[in-house]
């Protein structure tokens, strides 16, 4: 069944300095996620935000809190960030044994979180199997993770077709595919097109003269894209 796409704004590619007012326009202009993107220095190469900034944000928005863990110990910080008012917790599989992503997984949904795990541009999809049945989302990257403001790896579509194949495989035909880097009006209909459900938009969203029409943008391009498809 048709679903529109749904737009996640990264705060990465915000005004720290008016951060409150940024999460407000993007809230007004119909977001329906605020990615947050944690990075250890060590799993990737930056270091920002974490438990603190979260804390004070969780309870400043009506979005759902999509914190995107790139750190290298998953399993020590889910509780922090769960704690710290965390909706959707978003693992990398290149951090964890099979085993310790199924017990990842298992501890986001024993808290009554959303469980999604990620995958970086060259890990094989097929490292979602040992959980594919029981995610909420998977993450493809468009991107190397790291930093913002970076272009789109042509053929990640195909990697999202394939992630949807697998869940259907799997019976879990309920998980959502998100997709992260590189992501506008041009680049959104790709994805869409190929199975993507919520899109992270940073410098496409934050470095607009107008956040809301970029979203309105980006979201408009997806859904025709995602419509032509399912009616092809």
């Amino acid at each position: 069944m048709y679903q529109p796409v749904k737009i996640a704004p990264s705060i990465l590619s915000a005004d720290f300095m008016r951060l409150a007012a940024d999460i407000a326009v993007i809230e007004e202009g119909g977001a329906n996620f605020v990615h947050i993107d944690v990075m250890d220095g060590h799993f990737v190469p930056n270091l920002t935000m974490g438990v603190p900034l979260l804390k004070q944000l969780a309870p400043a928005t009506d979005l759902v809190c999509d914190v995107h863990l790139m750190i290298d110990n998953p399993l020590t910080q889910i509780p922090w960030f769960i704690e710290a008012g965390a909706d959707l917790v978003n693992v990398h599989v290149e951090a964890l044994t099979d085993e310790e992503l199924r017990r990842a997984v298992a501890m986001i949904h024993e808290a009554g979180c959303l469980a999604a795990a990620a995958l970086k541009p060259k890990t094989p999809v097929a490292a979602l199997a040992p959980v594919i049945a029981d995610l909420d989302m998977a993450l493809v990257m468009s991107v190397e993770p790291g930093f913002s403001g970076q272009s789109y790896i042509a053929g990640t579509e195909a990697r999202v077709a394939e992630a949807a194949a697998m869940a259907r495989a799997a019976g879990n035909e309920a998980m959502l595919i998100q997709v992260d880097g590189g992501i506008g009006p041009v680049t959104a209909p790709l994805v869409a097109a190929a199975g993507a459900d919520v899109l992270v938009c940073g410098n496409a969203v934050f470095k607009a003269e107008d956040p809301a029409a970029a979203i309105a943008e980006v979201r408009a391009a997806a859904d025709k894209a995602r419509l032509a498809a399912l009616a092809a």
